[in-house]
């Protein structure tokens, strides 16, 4: 393969894709690099240029101290004109991800379509003005005034984000800071960095302002996370990823604002009057694409014990025939996983399940990265695969009695991320919403399912509570300020 340099937004096929550091609406080039390489192939597909930390010092205290004034027009027009470049590039984004993730197409093409999503509904929330009028005659103590409220930016956002998803995490962080004038120093995996330089160079060729973003990966990879947790500059750190890093985070991170969306492990319950079809077709939504490498996946199918053996059947069917390899193949609904030991890890979980009970109906195989489509019956709460959040195609059927038991199973896990229930009793559905100690319900729909506006956030090691979603971060990413003004009108 030729090396070739991206020094704008633009991908061919074949070509070794490289970008410098984003600094200052340049690509820094260095002598230290991140090489990327594909799960599927073993190829190197692109590298990274990688800063040190007396670098990185002085670019978050440079991106601190740009103020940015865009008018919310000027930031409504930004957003869209990136939505429109990227909307023309879509096999060039896919298959850039497809490079870098080894996702297949089918994944990538959708994941960039989301990306567009992100983009347009932050565009239109730009033009929004939520500030608040309160009159002040409303009391004996009032006086003849009305306060005002209005939404300023925080300030320096520190964005980390993961693997999975590498353009649609990074979009989710990025074009709500855009919304609200905020600036962003971003740190995208190591091992899927592409997508984000691809997308900051592509910003920046359709008008985003110098230092508004700027996107970096670290020759020390700890030492860069660290600083770019406790630098005194950041005033928000938005993590996305694992929970064991978000808590160190948390530990670290000092007097700062913090978002952390972290791991899941989401129960579907599948309750004895539901429809056993309908439950085949949202567990199938909800648990394999992605190569099932989604916070929100499924994770435990809980389900009647007098519809399992039905539904088991019915699911392993399916499961059978979802075609998965290549990840380059059109045809193919499922690629890799990001590594071969990723793959070994859910191989072994998978393993050690069958040895203590359950049921292998179909899968469990894996060559590489390639983890066959999985579904496991019989298993237990207290198993590994179930009890840690196995990030793959695996879908384990837990089977209960009654509903308390079913609540009881899906609640007893450290994480709090989402949740669905397949039934049409309307007693038993407001039961599960109520009593599942997840950020989010879905009835007769997978977990995951939501908009890129919507809010979205989990509870216990989860996260901390506070959503994301275009809305909510915007919200999250701005102070609300009040003043008052003389007003001798009621």
């Amino acid at each position: 393969m030729a090396t070739g340099t991206v020094n704008h937004a633009e991908v061919k096929n074949n070509q070794i894709i490289e970008f410098g550091s984003i600094i200052n609406g340049q690509q820094v080039k260095t002598d230290e690099w991140v090489d990327v390489y594909n799960p599927y192939t073993k190829k190197k597909v692109g590298r990274v240029a990688s800063i040190d930390t007396k670098t990185l010092d002085k670019v978050l205290s440079d991106t601190k101290n740009t103020k940015i004034t865009l008018t919310r027009y000027e930031r409504y027009d930004i957003l869209n004109k990136i939505a429109d470049a990227l909307e023309k590039r879509v096999d060039e984004v896919s298959r850039m991800i497809t490079d870098e993730t080894g996702l297949c197409l089918k994944d990538t093409r959708y994941e960039a379509s989301r990306v567009s999503d992100v983009l347009r509904f932050s565009a239109m929330k730009a033009l929004d003005d939520d500030s608040e009028v309160f009159p002040c005659d409303v009391s004996k103590n009032g006086k003849p005034r009305r306060i005002y409220t209005t939404r300023v930016p925080l300030g320096l956002i520190s964005a980390i984000t993961p693997f999975n998803h590498p353009m649609n995490q990074v979009v989710h962080k990025i074009a709500p800071a855009i919304a609200t004038n905020n600036t962003v120093v971003l740190k995208p995996s190591e091992r899927t960095p592409l997508s984000a330089y691809y997308f900051a160079q592509l910003a920046l060729d359709c008008g985003l302002p110098p230092n508004m973003l700027n996107v970096v990966n670290g020759a020390d990879i700890q030492a860069t996370s660290e600083m770019m947790t406790v630098h005194p500059e950041i005033t928000m750190v938005s993590f996305t990823g694992g929970s064991k890093v978000g808590k160190i985070i948390a530990s670290k991170a000092g007097y700062k604002k913090l978002v952390l969306e972290l791991g899941g492990s989401s129960a579907l319950l599948i309750l004895d009057d539901a429809d056993i079809d309908e439950a085949v077709e949202v567990t199938m939504a909800g648990t394999f694409k992605n190569s099932a490498q989604r916070c929100t996946a499924i994770r435990r199918i809980l389900v009647h014990e007098s519809i399992a053996d039905t539904y088991a059947e019915r699911l392993a069917n399916r499961v059978g025939n979802i075609k998965y390899g290549d990840p380059y193949d059109p045809e193919n609904d499922m690629g890799t996983v990001i590594t071969e030991e990723a793959a070994k890890e859910m191989e072994a979980r998978v393993q050690d399940a069958i040895a203590k009970g359950a049921v292998c109906l179909v899968g469990n195989k894996r060559e590489g990265a390639l983890f066959a489509p999985t579904v496991l019956d019989h298993v237990k709460n207290e198993h590994e695969v179930v009890a840690k959040e196995t990030f793959g195609p695996v879908a384990p059927i837990i089977r209960f009695k009654t509903l308390d038991e079913a609540i009881e199973i899906a609640n007893d896990t450290p994480y709090g991320l989402s949740g669905g229930v397949v039934s049409n009793h309307w007693p038993s559905i407001q039961r599960v919403i109520t009593e599942l100690d997840t950020g989010t319900v879905n009835v007769n729909e997978a977990p995951s399912y939501r908009l890129e506006w919507t809010p979205f956030g989990g509870v216990k090691d989860s996260g901390l509570g506070y959503k994301e979603g275009v809305i909510e971060t915007m919200k999250g990413y701005t102070y609300v300020k009040t003043y008052s003004l003389p007003w001798d009108i009621a």
